[in-house]
């Protein structure tokens, strides 16, 4: 194997363990912030973080997909200067933005827009918002120097710390603001633990020193600039529909959408990891010129992503109706159907994020930003015409077809920039293996007497029939996987191995 494919796969491997981790804690904590608030202030709650999101992609400007491209790319004497220029930048915007917010809640602008105690929220979230800003940056920087076994602990540490401490005050009586202040202390203390790993590694004299006359700014720039509207494009997918639902249907209604998004969004986290790799990764095959190797690369990662998702997705689907009011509570069984409507689309987005990394470690992003606004506009206008008329189930149509879309326009974008996602794709392979497998779970469903033993069941039963139906019908084939499987524990190898040469007639 490929020294390249040795560094995108232990990326991947670090990300996704990071992602897991962080999954598995929000798990835990995400049912007890909503026990602890109800539906109404979860909603609030929910209306916060997508104002918070939304903020970030403003003071992000493009510097965390800079930062792990061009620490990536350039040398080591030209690495301090790329860290220099892009943590000031983030210093710059996080101020000016967290600023501006608070100098609008002081005039007395926001409160009739959302009301006095939203509002009330707003210095909390300036706060949150120049410390994530330094937290993202520094985390960035470890990736891009192929540090993602120190870069994704930092994750997952701010999200139990933030759980540790942000669920304790709520408990205490402070309730949303106590939630707020975990996640203040906790991204402050892990924003310090990043600079602390980059000690040695980065010089941070650059941070205060004048860039040098022959460093590439415009380059810099310029990619930042259509990176923000990337990013100001791809989140707003995920929070238009929360931003208008709100005030339109209210904070109950909100609540339990939120609640739906959660659990459909739990298709995205090996596709989200593989994104994370993949830019910083790539940009590397991009300025070798190895075309032949990223489209490749590319269309392995598309089939993987499209059988993995698939299966996930049929998970939710057939678990969606006991695994909802058992962990959200019975006041949320009706976010059941919201699950189901957005689960096609969020299967379309999970799929169109790794097709998305490849073109920006490419450098060419004006085919994926337009990608993208068409997207984004759909979603837009999709959302105000339905949410009016039928309120959340709505929003959950309008955002599925809209997520669904970015599948399409980003493969042709793909092919515009000069890679098909699409080679080698095996979609009846993977569909056979679908039809096999989601009657099978179905009828474990119904015989099943309980929720708990099917949340046991299920997932081990379509990860048996789903996986071995794949293999034999050729969706992967055992030399694809062979020099991964290595990586194992020796133990475990050896079954895998011969079980895999078992179902597979070409091993």
């Amino acid at each position: 194997m490929a020294d390249s494919d040795r560094d995108i796969t232990g990326g991947f491997a670090s990300i996704l363990s990071g992602r897991v981790g962080a999954l598995l804690l929000g798990l835990i904590i995400t049912p007890i912030i909503v026990r602890i608030l109800g539906s109404g202030r979860y909603g609030q709650y929910a209306f916060l973080m997508s104002v918070l999101g939304m903020a970030m992609i403003v003071v992000d400007a493009g510097i965390m997909d800079g930062m792990r491209k061009f620490v990536a790319e350039r040398t080591e004497a030209e690495r301090g200067y790329v860290f220099g220029f892009y943590v000031r930048v983030a210093l710059g915007t996080g101020v000016v933005v967290a600023g501006g917010g608070v100098l609008l809640v002081e005039t007395g602008v926001i409160a009739p827009l959302v009301g006095e105690t939203i509002a009330s929220f707003v210095i909390l979230l300036a706060g949150i918002l120049v410390v994530r800003q330094l937290f993202r940056a520094f985390r960035s920087a470890l990736m891009g120097l192929g540090l993602e076994r120190y870069s994704e602990p930092l994750q997952v540490g701010q999200k139990a710390l933030f759980g540790l401490i942000g669920i304790a005050l709520a408990l205490l009586g402070w309730g949303i603001t106590g939630l707020l202040v975990g996640h203040l202390v906790a991204t402050a203390g892990m924003a310090i633990i990043g600079l602390w790993l980059l000690s040695g590694r980065m010089d941070f004299r650059q941070v205060v020193r004048r860039t040098p006359d022959r460093f590439p700014r415009n380059e810099l720039l310029s990619f930042n600039a259509l990176s923000v509207g990337l990013t100001l494009l791809t989140t707003s997918l995920y929070h238009v529909d929360i931003l208008l639902l709100q005030p339109l249907a209210g904070n109950q209604a909100t609540g339990y959408y939120r609640a739906a998004l959660v659990v459909a969004e739990f298709v995205w986290f090996i596709p989200f990891a593989l994104q994370m790799a993949l830019l910083h990764s790539t940009a590397e095959l991009w300025a070798d010129g190895q075309h032949d190797r990223i489209e490749v690369l590319a269309g392995r990662i598309t089939r993987y992503t499209v059988a993995l998702t698939l299966l996930v997705a049929l998970g939710i689907g057939v678990l969606a109706g006991a695994f909802v009011p058992l962990y959200f509570g019975d006041e949320f069984t009706a976010a059941t159907r919201f699950v189901l409507l957005l689960l096609p689309g969020a299967v379309g987005f999970a799929v169109a994020r790794p097709i998305l990394a490849i073109g920006q470690g490419n450098g060419q992003l004006r085919p994926l930003v337009v990608a993208t606004a068409v997207a984004a506009l759909l979603n837009l206008v999709l959302n105000l015409l339905l949410i009016t008329e039928y309120g959340p189930d709505g929003a959950a149509v309008a955002t599925s077809v809209s997520y669904g879309s970015m599948l399409l326009f980003h493969v042709v974008a793909a092919r515009r920039i000069g890679f098909d996602p699409l080679t080698d794709l095996r979609l009846w392979r993977i569909l056979v293996a679908f039809a096999v497998t989601a009657p099978i779970l179905l009828g474990v469903v119904a015989v099943l007497p309980s929720p708990l033993l099917a949340l046991v069941v299920v997932p081990l039963t379509g990860g048996v029939i789903y996986g071995s139906v794949s293999v034999v019908v050729g969706v992967v084939r055992f030399s694809e996987v062979e020099g991964e499987l290595g990586r194992l524990p020796a133990p475990i190898s050896t079954v895998v191995k011969q079980a895999v040469r078992t179902l597979d007639p070409t091993a």
